[in-house]
């Protein structure tokens, strides 16, 4: 049965396809198979270029025809593979008897059994497995999060004079500009991402258990640790950890989980606020010829690309936080358990391109309506209190802030005509009662 998004289980796969496509060819088992064949490939001509005895006969000459086994590497080639895997019962053994089998093709049998020389399967996972992970970071994800960053940015600079009610612990506040809001994420935004790249893509090459075991008892002369270093640092561009059991420690791949649940609780914020601004008609959103925004209410637009995000968002962080959690521990040298969950490792991934692509959704809709950010703001001109209680401080004025409160905290309305006499009841200067009467709601914003 060939399998289609309707009858997908997962919905990255299935509803969400179209958004995360581009993670399958990291984190699909296609995926996975292909990388594999790749390092073994690598990994073979790496001996060859060392010169290693049993392999100085190899003509180097047939590197490109080695290459073209995954470079050209099909759909057809992984079901090959996993054909194979199920008389093996072994999925990186059936990678090496494919590779073995090219080489009976290319007319290469006298060197086949140096594929996968010394090596075992972690070897090959944990070079594979974060080669992938980086790959979809670099051309995937750090493109999207970048985009929503500009986005911010963008719409920062279009309403940086827009002045706005501020709301801390749900009330009325010193009024910001709006254009400042959007910056606070994308500075937050750029902080993590940063600390995000900096996190070093780490793979494990030592044999069974770390030891370069195999490789050592058949050739003891050669300096095994400086090769793996050139070969992962070099050849696959990742970072060799140095002491390992038979598996990669995984400890910076869970820093990389805990930067990423980061970022998407920044986009979680994102998606609140912006959600509780539509709510309070601040924004209002593009309504697209033949979209219904409720199935009940016609007049409703919902939000729904930011509960979208949010939504994702969350699903995204449950699974970086098990994998920070889950992935270090292993016991003794080795054990199983880090296998089929790192065949999930995309999942979370695909949650997270997906939540940035409903944000950056969202965003595109928005529309300022002015109207009901500059009536809020005329009927809150209790927030220039704090203004005017501080320039009294400076003047020492005495009791400013009990002077206000009084003022500000009875039951009637406070506007600019209760503001302008309570300025005129007080024992001072002229001009200072002038430039007490310049401070509005409006204007108040600070320095951004």
């Amino acid at each position: 049965m060939n399998l289609s998004p309707l009858q997908a289980i997962s919905p990255v796969d299935g509803r969400y396809r179209n958004t995360t496509q581009d993670l399958a060819q990291y984190f699909s088992e296609y995926g996975l198979i292909k990388y594999r064949v790749f390092v073994e490939i690598e990994y073979f001509i790496a001996l060859c270029d060392i010169n290693l005895p049993g392999l100085t006969a190899f003509d180097k000459a047939n590197y490109n025809k080695l290459r073209e086994v995954y470079l050209n590497f099909g759909e057809t080639d992984a079901q090959e593979i996993k054909d194979t895997e199920k008389v093996t019962n072994h999925d990186v053994k059936a990678v090496e008897y494919f590779i073995k089998k090219k080489f009976d093709d290319l007319g290469f049998p006298d060197f086949k059994e140096f594929i996968h020389f010394g090596l075992t399967s972690q070897d090959i996972n944990n070079t594979a497995i974060p080669y992938t992970f980086k790959l979809a970071l670099n051309e995937v994800y750090y493109p999207k999060i970048s985009s929503l960053i500009e986005k911010l940015k963008e719409l920062a600079t279009a309403w940086k004079d827009v002045p706005l009610l501020a709301h801390t612990h749900g009330q009325p506040a010193s009024p910001t500009k709006l254009g400042k809001e959007f910056l606070v994420f994308a500075e937050r935004l750029e902080i993590q991402l940063n600390s995000l790249k900096t996190i070093p893509n780490n793979a494990k090459f030592g044999g069974a258990t770390g030891n370069f075991n195999a490789h050592h008892i058949a050739y003891p002369a050669t300096n095994w640790v400086d090769f793996s270093n050139n070969f992962v640092n070099n050849t696959l561009g990742l970072n060799r950890a140095q002491h390992t059991t038979q598996i990669e420690h995984y400890d910076q791949f869970a820093a990389q989980c805990d930067a990423l649940k980061r970022i998407n609780n920044i986009i979680i914020d994102l998606d609140r606020d912006i959600w509780t601004y539509i709510s309070k008609n601040y924004f209002k959103q593009k309504i697209k010829e033949g979209e219904v925004g409720s199935s009940a209410m016609p007049h409703k637009v919902n939000p729904i690309d930011f509960e979208n995000a949010e939504g994702n968002a969350g699903l995204a962080n449950a699974l970086f936080e098990f994998f920070a959690a889950k992935l270090p521990i292993s016991r003794l040298q080795r054990d199983l358990t880090d296998s089929t969950v790192l065949r999930n490792v995309g999942v979370p991934m695909a949650h997270t391109v997906i939540s940035i692509s409903s944000t950056l959704k969202g965003l595109n809709k928005i529309l300022l309506n002015e109207e009901v950010i500059t009536a809020d703001l005329e009927n809150n001109w209790a927030v220039v209190a704090e203004a005017i209680q501080t320039i009294l401080r400076r003047e020492a004025y005495p009791n400013p802030y009990e002077a206000l409160k009084d003022l500000t905290r009875t039951n009637q309305k406070i506007t600019a005509d209760t503001m302008a006499v309570f300025i005129d009841g007080l024992k001072i200067s002229a001009a200072l009662k002038e430039e007490l009467k310049q401070i509005t709601p409006y204007n108040y914003t600070g320095v951004f």
